[in-house]
């Protein structure tokens, strides 16, 4: 059974490297041409949506009582996936 702070932890760590990942995409974006930027941009907004829910887990996960956090895992897997999914499809088209 994984502790609660460590698993927090863990999850705090994935955002920072999302935020950085977002953050080059940007600066790709910034470099692309007008009609590709506004696609690009759309696309780092989306990324961007879909990290702050995943932070939203991880706080509901900081929030929930010793017993609770479990199971709140499944949520924050889901938001996770999805996540990475996202990413996955900016950066094959950028």
């Amino acid at each position: 059974m994984e502790d609660k702070d460590a698993y927090i932890k863990k999850l705090h760590a994935r955002l920072d490297e999302w935020s950085a990942e977002i953050d080059k995409l940007r600066a790709k974006a910034d470099k692309a041409e007008a009609q590709s930027r506004i696609e690009f941009q759309n696309q780092i907004e989306n990324l961007q949506h879909r990290r702050q829910e995943a932070e939203k887990k991880v706080s509901e996960v900081r929030e929930a009582g010793e017993g609770a956090w479990e199971d709140l895992k499944s949520g924050v897997q889901g938001a996770w996936d999805a996540m990475e999914q996202a990413l996955k499809s900016a950066r094959s088209r950028f």
